[in-house]
């Protein structure tokens, strides 16, 4: 049996860094990948669906020229293949560059295949048995498929990113993230587009308000919702086209459409690995049960990623791969639970979200400070003529700490990065309040915002 220092299994934002890391260091590393090198982000993740959000913004500017006294010829398309073809072409250079990393690496060995875990530190791989006292578990996760759907020439959001022609009308089961980029993505292309959701709202884990804005601007751009769809299931009909029986209280109970995206969530890849030949122990979800270190049960074998059901983003793996390392070669003691919850929600206007929400904050019990005001308020958003949306900050009324933020509208995704600053800082929100921020932009607004603050029941 071949012996390593440290086998790695999946290179996602997490195993890709750390083998390169763990190499550097004087490591003998296995790395092990079954599909594509840069997991999921690189490959079907956030560089295509924002190269592809990037051409959706071009045809929407064009569309809307004429709102800022910009004649534009009539006429303006989409050429899916053409942005396909740029998609893969940022991807594969990427891709190219972590697999030559790779080979020229003396102290790396690649596999490439599905590995199992045949005891407690070995792995078992393309029939070959290696070994290694840590070992590194990386294996992202993939769609959720839910039933009734079984049979039904269905996309994920891999799948559709294969797509060369544009749907005729688009019918996306899942009012989440994933269904709402993809939604207004292919809208702007020129798709008809019906959304799906099971729930009364949209996005449910964000405050109710902050879904109703998401909402009125993605209807006004054409898109149809269809909510409260609780006994969901799909059929081919008698014309070939896919219809989805929703069983909602308003409207027909059957939508029909050329193309079906399911984004119902997402699943951990452990169910492959055999875990149970390591004695590694999971939730009832399938997510590998880690520690602050993010080490699992058995002693020496870590979860990074997805697979662990501390936050399935590229930040969260990438930090992941962060504290691994630092606490491995710099003495630290970094855990998982120092960071504070962010995300992005990339429709546009984006929405920018760190720590709770409002509703989690009133849950909390704390006694709170809240200040918030409309984008259409704001000097910039106006000259843009993008005035969708509104920015909130949360405030610990006692210690002055900022507890949450949501900016929804222009700029959302990279304004929030300041209160993070200073949440992380843990600093009072007078911080920001009393700072001088550059004219003409829309984070000038931030210390007016804060300049607002008031105290809520």
């Amino acid at each position: 049996m071949k012996k390593f220092d440290a086998i790695i299994i999946g290179s996602g934002q997490a195993g890709t860094p750390l083998v390169f890391k763990l190499a550097a260091n004087g490591k003998k590393v296995a790395f092990i990948e079954k599909e594509h090198f840069g997991g999921t982000c690189l490959n079907v993740g956030c560089t295509p669906t924002k190269t592809y959000v990037a051409s959706a913004r071009r045809i929407f500017e064009a569309r809307h020229g004429a709102e800022l006294g910009v004649d534009i010829p009539q006429g303006t398309k989409i050429d899916l293949s053409r942005v396909k073809s740029r998609k893969e072409a940022l991807i594969q250079k990427s891709v190219n560059g972590i697999r030559n990393g790779l080979i020229k690496n003396k102290n790396i060995t690649v596999f490439e295949g599905s590995a199992k875990f045949s005891g407690p530190k070995q792995v078992s791989i393309n029939g070959e048995e290696i070994e290694a006292d840590k070992i590194f578990i990386n294996v992202g996760g993939r769609p959720r498929i839910p039933q009734g759907f079984e049979g039904v020439n269905i996309l994920s959001n891999q799948e559709i990113l294969q797509l060369e022609e544009l749907p005729e009308h688009l019918i996306i089961v899942g009012g989440s993230y994933i269904g709402l980029e993809f939604g207004q993505m292919f809208r702007r292309f020129g798709s008809k587009v019906t959304i799906i959701e099971k729930g009364f709202r949209l996005i449910s884990r964000e405050d109710e308000d902050v879904s109703e804005a998401i909402k009125e601007f993605l209807e006004s751009e054409g898109i149809a919702f269809r909510l409260k769809a609780t006994c969901m299931s799909g059929f081919h009909d008698k014309n070939g086209k896919i219809t989805v029986h929703v069983d909602c209280t308003q409207g027909s109970p059957d939508i029909s459409g050329s193309h079906l995206l399911l984004s119902v969530g997402r699943v951990p890849n452990t169910d492959t690995l055999n875990l149970k030949a390591a004695g590694i122990e999971t939730n009832d979800r399938g997510y590998i049960n880690v520690n602050d270190f993010l080490e699992t049960n058995v002693a020496g074998i870590y979860a990074l990623g997805d697979c662990n059901g501390q936050g399935a983003f590229t930040h969260t793996s990438y930090n992941d791969y962060e504290i691994i390392v630092e606490n491995m070669f710099e003495g630290k003691n970094r855990r998982v639970s120092d960071r504070i919850l962010t995300y992005g929600l990339f429709v546009d206007p984006p929405l920018g979200r760190a720590g709770m929400t409002l509703a989690q904050a009133k849950a909390s019990g704390r006694k709170l400070k809240v200040g918030q005001r409309p984008m259409k308020y704001v000097a910039r958003a106006r000259e843009k003529g993008e005035t969708n949306g509104f920015m909130r900050v949360i405030i610990d009324a006692e210690t002055d700490q900022i507890l949450g933020a949501s900016m929804l509208g222009i700029g959302g995704d990279e304004i929030i990065s300041s209160i993070l600053n200073i949440m992380y800082a843990r600093k009072s929100y007078a911080v920001i309040r009393d700072s001088v921020h550059p004219h003409p932009t829309v984070s000038e607004l931030i210390p007016t915002l804060l300049e607002g603050v008031s105290v809520i029941d």
